[in-house]
C-alpha cells in the first residue's frame, strides 16, 4: 500500500442488518483515515471478527443509536445487545413494561418506578423496541428460556439432594 500522510483507504463493507438474520448484501466503498483504519483494525482483531463485519456492526449500531437518542450497544455473554444509557438493557425495560399489566402512561410511570427511571428513558426504549421488536422479544424469549433451564437444574440438584 502506498503510505501518504493523508492518504484514504478504500475499505469494503457490507450492508446487512447484523441483528436480524442474514438479508443480500451488497458491497459499499468508503474512504477512511489511516488513524480510523489502524483503530478498525485493532478493534476487529480483538473481538475476532473481518474488518468488514466490525465496520459494519458499528456503523449500524452509530444509526440506530443516531435514530434513537438515550440507546447504547452493550457486549455481554449472549452478544451484542441494546441498552439504555447507564441503565438497563432494553429487553429487561420491555419485559418489565409488558408485565405491568398496565398500559400507556401508568405502564410508563409504574415501569420507570422498577428500574429508578425518567419516564423518558422509559420511552426511549419503547421507541426502540417499536422499530426492532423481532430483535427485542428474541432476547426476552432467551431470558425466559435461561431462566427455565436453571431452574430445572436447580430442582434437579434439589433433588439429588433431597
Amino acid at each position: 500500500m502506498e503510505s501518504r500522510p493523508a492518504l484514504d483507504f478504500v475499505v469494503r463493507v457490507t450492508t446487512i442488518d447484523y441483528m436480524a438474520g442474514r438479508p443480500i448484501q451488497r458491497p459499499f466503498s468508503i474512504r477512511m483515515s489511516e488513524r480510523t483504519l489502524a483503530r478498525l483494525d485493532v478493534g476487529a482483531r480483538r473481538r475476532g471478527e473481518a474488518k468488514a463485519r466490525t465496520a459494519e456492526r458499528l456503523i449500524d449500531e452509530g444509526l440506530r443509536m443516531e435514530d434513537h437518542p438515550g440507546i447504547v450497544f452493550r457486549d455481554g455473554p449472549t452478544g451484542r445487545r441494546a441498552a439504555l444509557a447507564g441503565g438497563p438493557d432494553v429487553w429487561e425495560v420491555i419485559e418489565t413494561l409488558q408485565g405491568t399489566g398496565l398500559s400507556g402512561e401508568k405502564a410508563v410511570a409504574a415501569t420507570a418506578e422498577w428500574g429508578n427511571l425518567t419516564p423518558v428513558q422509559v420511552r426511549a426504549a419503547v421507541h426502540y423496541y417499536a422499530d426492532y421488536r423481532e430483535e427485542v422479544d428474541g432476547r426476552i424469549l432467551l431470558n425466559r428460556q435461561e431462566a427455565e433451564r436453571q431452574r430445572a437444574a436447580w430442582d434437579r440438584a434439589r433433588e439429588a439432594l433431597a
